[in-house]
């Protein structure tokens, strides 16, 4: 039922028992994996409106109150097709004990590098948290997304001229040397009078995601966040040196949790279903704790990515996810600094 009793004023929050936290790997609880949720922020939640065509888990309140009765601290919701900073201001209107965040994903549906629509999404309501240079329509997400022809992988690029045609252009791209585009500054300056926003990669290219990280520094913007598709791609040396330059690097459970279907992800023409992975996607958890490992905890932060029909819900998958950490014998403290403090840092709020 809708709590039409709004009230602004942040939550009053529960804490972790972290008495819990120091039971050996071999005397384990079945509740530590909970106590770790308390205060946990999945700064990556699918919640929708979706395509009919791929439907939704839980909508919006719904993954809210969820998230709240797992005593979680907030989460940041991810629309691919609308404006999600709207919706998070929905939701806190009628959730109590918990407060979201939405961001902006600059998609070819609201016209791409569009400086307008950044500059709306700063202002709507609470205003977004971040801005994603978009998914699954980037250029380098939508020459690489695929259909099934003759048993074999083909770009849709080469297999609907329309497509190429079409599509292409209106992708999202970013200049790997020369002068900044208009749209690009324009973007770039508004982000960084905003130091509550961070800057989302998207779904670019490795090349085009460090020259990000050189034009957030240029123009003096206060978070970076490599998303978890282009930090899949990247060696480790290259994620050592952008956590080393401030940036933070997203791992998330789709990374390695997630069913690897047929599906439409962005485009809704039944020819333009993905039906095959992308490039560059982490196949297993070993290699991911791994991979985690080798570069350190400081900037990692972990979210699910979760929304879909498909997958469980996102609070149940933050609980898989850190029950499988513990399971790899990540100490409790590490796994919290990087479901809790670390995106607390990202956001800009309080851990």
């Amino acid at each position: 039922m809708l709590n039409n009793n709004y009230n602004q004023e942040q939550p009053q929050l529960r804490t972790p028992d972290r008495s819990r936290w120091n039971e050996s790997f071999y005397r384990r609880s079945m509740e530590l994996p909970d106590e770790l949720l308390i205060g946990a922020i999945d700064s990556h939640v699918h919640a929708g409106p979706v395509l009919n065509s791929n439907p939704g888990h839980l909508d919006p309140i719904q993954v809210a109150q969820e998230a709240a009765a797992a005593g979680m601290k907030s989460i940041v919701y991810y629309d691919v097709f609308g404006w999600a900073s709207g919706m998070a201001w929905v939701v806190n209107r009628h959730v109590p004990g918990i407060h979201t965040y939405g961001g902006y994903l600059m998609n070819s549906c609201h016209g791409g590098m569009n400086p307008r629509s950044v500059k709306t999404a700063l202002h709507m309501e609470e205003g977004c948290r971040f801005i994603s240079f978009g998914s699954h329509c980037t250029r380098h997400s939508a020459e690489r997304e695929s259909t099934l022809i003759g048993g074999k992988l083909v770009p849709f690029k080469d297999a609907f001229p329309e497509f190429a045609e079409k599509e292409l252009p209106v992708a999202t791209s970013i200049p790997l040397e020369g002068p900044v585009p208009e749209a690009l500054d324009e973007i770039l300056s508004m982000v960084a009078e905003h130091p509550e926003v961070y800057l989302n990669t998207g779904h670019v290219s490795v090349p085009e995601a460090l020259r990000l990280l050189d034009l957030a520094e240029q123009y003096g913007i206060a978070k970076v966040l490599i998303a978890h598709p282009v930090r899949g791609q990247m060696t480790i040396d290259e994620q050592k040196a952008a956590a080393a330059r401030g940036a933070f690097l997203e791992a998330c459970l789709v990374d390695w949790l997630y069913p690897d279907v047929p599906r439409t992800h962005y485009y809704v023409e039944r020819e333009y279903m993905d039906m095959g992975a992308e490039l560059g996607r982490f196949s297993n958890a070993t290699k991911w704790m791994k991979t985690i490992r080798e570069v350190g905890i400081d900037q990692f932060v972990l979210g699910t990515d979760y929304g879909i029909r498909a997958a469980s819900t996102p609070v149940q998958g933050m609980r898989t996810m850190i029950a499988s950490m513990l399971d790899y014998q990540f100490s409790p403290d590490d796994i919290y600094r990087m479901v809790a403090t670390n995106p607390a840092r990202l956001i800009g709020i309080q851990s």
